[in-house]
């Protein structure tokens, strides 16, 4: 008996050696694993933010020191005056305000009867309008470039805002996003609705919308972000300053054909984007959770 049990000791011992051994190589490997993830973001996170940052750089720095390394002088402010004053960014930030707002709106009202008449009703050809939907995720805008242009002009609405605005003004994206949000509304909080008297559209407002409040708003983030961008559609549309956004007014007026001034086109490129990185930083956390709730959905 005695022995025996101390044969049974010494292998509970060498299982609990070998199973600590094989704690502390999992917990190393983790570790490790860790501090690879973490170096990888940082990496990623440093190229992602290294042109940004070089355009601050060389916005604020005189043109003969502009390309070189010396952070101790030929720090100026000119640059942003100078280019401030060459062109009219009054004018092209109020156009581009309208723009986004107008076109962001716009897509979120007209995604949301869309997405909630094909979330709650059939009707003929249901399935076959659906399928045309999602085919236009698969065409990209430049290809429908010059139809688009041939449509605009034929309805008048070239060289305007709202010629700008009109072939962006249903997102198939938005509809087939928010079609899925709508599929998972409780079926018993539509009937409740219904049975208290509610119409078509209360229950959109009432129930439905407010449960894709984090798609909707994650949505018309990507929205504004990508229309204060645009730049081809809007460059082949207009032709005056009167319905120029801030994106073609800057290259028409910063590029020359002679030639083009490096700090004079990097100063406008921070005020082309401060207003949407000053947006981003001022409402970060907002921006990251309703993006969050939105995946999560």
């Amino acid at each position: 008996m005695t022995a025996q049990h101390t044969e049974s000791d010494r292998s509970t011992t060498g299982e609990l050696f070998v199973s600590s051994a094989r704690a502390r190589r999992i917990m190393r490997a983790e570790r490790f694993a860790n501090a690879t993830e973490l170096i990888g973001v940082w990496l990623l996170a440093l190229l992602w933010i290294a042109p940004l940052a070089y355009v601050f750089w060389a916005a604020f720095r005189r043109t003969d020191v502009a390309l070189t390394f010396q952070p101790f002088t030929g720090w100026t402010f000119d640059n942003i005056i100078t280019v401030w004053g060459m062109a009219p960014f009054g004018r092209f930030y109020y156009n581009t305000i309208l723009l986004v707002v107008g076109l962001s709106a716009g897509q979120i009202i007209l995604g949301c009867l869309a997405a909630y008449a094909f979330t709650r009703y059939r009707f003929p050809l249901h399935n076959l309008m659906f399928t045309l939907v999602l085919l236009q995720l698969m065409i990209f805008p430049e290809v429908l470039l010059g139809e688009n242009f041939r449509l605009v002009a034929s309805l008048g609405l070239a060289d305007t805002l709202r010629g700008i605005g009109l072939p962006y003004l249903a997102s198939a994206f938005f509809i087939f996003l928010l079609r899925q949000t709508f599929k998972s509304v409780p079926v018993e909080l539509v009937e409740a609705a219904e049975v208290e008297g509610a119409g078509r559209l209360e229950i959109l407002w009432k129930v439905y919308v407010p449960i894709a409040r984090p798609t909707i708003i994650a949505f018309g983030l990507v929205s504004i972000s990508f229309h204060w961008n645009n730049f081809l559609w809007p460059l082949v549309i207009t032709q005056s300053v009167e319905a120029r956004p801030i994106t073609v007014g800057i290259y028409r007026f910063l590029s020359p054909e002679i030639g083009i001034n490096f700090t004079a086109l990097t100063a406008g490129t921070v005020i082309t984007v401060l207003p949407l990185l000053a947006l981003f930083l001022v409402a970060q956390r907002a921006f990251i959770q309703n993006f969050l709730r939105a995946g999560i959905k």
